[in-house]
């Protein structure tokens, strides 16, 4: 896999706005950890589970900050793994470290942010 043309396909699918496209990397069974899972929908393990959850939750997210626009600072490549470091909401910096399956779909991912 290429590591770089995964983030910039990643960074450029959130940047479009457009959910079916974002759900694309992603497996049926993704797991998703963020303290913005916590923050946004106070759900205190700050983790979601299946495409379908993921879903809804990164709709109403959509809806809320309509502006959103990630820049790409650079993306680290591991065993079935990446790092993506990168400026997100609020200016936050966030760096997203995602795994993959065998198919090539992100299927966990946890997400860290400067406070």
């Amino acid at each position: 896999m290429d590591a770089k043309k995964f983030a910039n396909k990643w960074i450029e699918s959130w940047n479009s706005h457009d959910l079916d496209e974002i759900l694309t990397h992603y497996s049926d069974d993704v797991e998703i950890t963020t303290p913005m899972i916590k923050l946004a929908a106070n759900i205190e393990s700050g983790s979601l589970k299946g495409k379908e959850e993921v879903k809804e939750y990164w709709k109403k997210a959509l809806q809320r900050i309509p502006d959103l626009h990630f820049e790409l600072y650079d993306v680290t490549s591991g065993v079935n793994s990446v790092a993506l470091f990168y400026k997100s909401v609020m200016n936050k910096k966030a760096i997203e470290v995602m795994f993959f399956n065998d198919l090539g779909k992100v299927n966990k991912m946890y997400a860290f942010y400067t406070e």
